[in-house]
């Protein structure tokens, strides 16, 4: 801890002004007031001057410093520490406050706690971030009273952190994690039936039970004697791209995020979970242009490409042009692949404009068009209408939600795939149709 240098200097002034007006104060009183009241008097001041004594004789009384990660995950709770420990040779009392970054909106992380001599203490608390970038922490400030608390005594630690917000990096781990233990459908993903097996053969072994009888080599079981059995694989190296929508559509707040956000975060855990499947993934971000485009791949490096590249996208507020997108994608993706579309249509008419442009990518590709559903207007519809305004608003959001409803039976007709989703259930969707695809063979 380093004590700031202009607190330290106006506490010697205040100490010697306290001494003048202490002596003044004194005589001033021995001359005018009778015994009782100069007694008391005397005591008070003795009091305040022995607890001023006591907090400013120890240099450094209190120390402490703030415990941030490396980058916040966006979305997600973020555990945040103080620490503290106590250099007094007595109890202090303290009241601790944060000056935690403007985006929160929260000028009430404050916490009071004693501290006995030598002990030291931590303070956790969270914080969850609901958009992308930089971060700047201000100062932990630490006033300390002494046990007779009169006076209180400022340290200022920590100041200045700038931390950045990356995509849920929190989700993906959890997400990570549990598709290696095979342990998605704790968080709802759902258990494929997997359809016959794929061609591509890996090698013969032994026979253990569980195997599948079927699988059976009946000719190497002849020279060997044993039962020997043909062993196959998932079919590896697919490419899976995930298409994020930037404009304006995508910016409808759902719980404090953007859709954007949201369609972020699931971009990251999908495009984590398809590298550990020994799949490609690659990115494309497009509003009224081209944004940025990421080649598939499944190198050590591309998580963390995928990570860089989330985090900087910004909107223009723009109208999107399906046609650009779908002339990019002709030209740099000439191997089928998976396309998983995140983007949002509140109007069949809105749909429809760009229905032409949907079938010609999914006439060459997988096309997963990935879309969400308005939880305000599902609350309206379900809500008692009494009035005849509230009747009203009631028609008219069943009237929206319906046309959801028509576009997904609209782009399935068409052969697309299609995901119409809650925000918050957005990323286990999306897994689960990327599961099922892989296990009907159709990547």
């Amino acid at each position: 801890m380093k004590l700031n240098k202009d607190l330290y200097l106006n506490s010697r002034m205040f100490f010697l002004t306290g001494i003048v007006v202490l002596a003044f104060i004194v005589s001033f009183i021995l001359s005018s007031l009778v015994i009782l009241p100069k007694i008391l008097l005397l005591v008070l001041v003795a009091v305040l001057v022995t607890d001023v004594l006591l907090l400013f004789r120890t240099k450094r009384g209190l120390h402490g410093y703030r415990f941030t990660p490396d980058k916040l995950s966006n979305g997600d709770e973020n555990e945040i520490r103080i620490y503290l420990e106590n250099f007094y040779p007595f109890r202090v009392f303290l009241e601790v406050i944060d000056e935690i970054p403007h985006q929160f909106q929260k000028r009430d992380v404050s916490f009071t706690l004693k501290l006995e001599v030598r002990a030291s203490k931590t303070i956790h608390y969270f914080l969850r971030p609901v958009k992308r970038g930089e971060y700047a922490f201000g100062a932990v400030n630490g006033y300390v009273s002494s046990p007779l608390k009169l006076v209180k005594r400022r340290f200022r630690f920590s100041a200045d952190a700038v931390v950045p917000v990356y995509p849920s990096y929190i989700q993906m781990r959890k997400y990570e994690l549990m598709a290696i233990s095979n342990r998605l459908t704790e968080v709802g993903v759902k258990k494929i039936r997997r359809i016959g097996h794929n061609m591509e053969f890996e090698l013969i072994k032994e026979y253990v039970a569980g195997d599948d009888v079927r699988t059976i080599n009946w000719k190497a079981t002849a020279r060997r004697n044993q039962l020997m059995v043909n062993h196959y694989q998932d079919e590896r190296s697919q490419q899976v791209y995930s298409l994020i929508d930037k404009g304006r559509v995508m910016q409808m707040p759902f719980n404090g995020m953007s859709l954007l956000d949201y369609a972020i975060n699931a971009c990251l855990v999908i495009s984590n979970i398809a590298i550990r499947k020994s799949d490609k993934a690659g990115l494309i971000t497009f509003q009224n242009d081209i944004g940025t485009t990421l080649p598939a791949s499944r190198s050590n490096r591309q998580m963390a490409s995928i990570q860089e590249v989330l985090y900087n996208q910004k909107t223009g507020y723009r109208e999107s042009d399906f046609s650009t997108v779908y002339g990019h994608i002709r030209r740099k993706i000439t191997q089928r692949s998976l396309l998983l579309l995140f983007t949002n249509f509140e109007s069949l008419y809105g749909m429809q404009r760009q229905l032409a442009f949907l079938k010609n990518l999914n006439k060459q590709h997988v096309l997963v068009v990935i879309f969400f559903e308005n939880t305000e207007l599902s609350s309206l519809t379900s809500a008692p209408a009494s009035q005849v305004k509230e009747i009203y608003y009631k028609a008219v959001a069943e009237k929206f939600a319906f046309d959801k409803k028509l576009i997904v039976k609209e782009l399935q007709q068409a052969g697309i795939q299609t995901i119409l989703t809650p925000p918050e259930k957005l990323t286990v969707n999306t897994i689960n149709k990327y599961l099922e695809l892989k296990s009907r063979g159709m990547i």
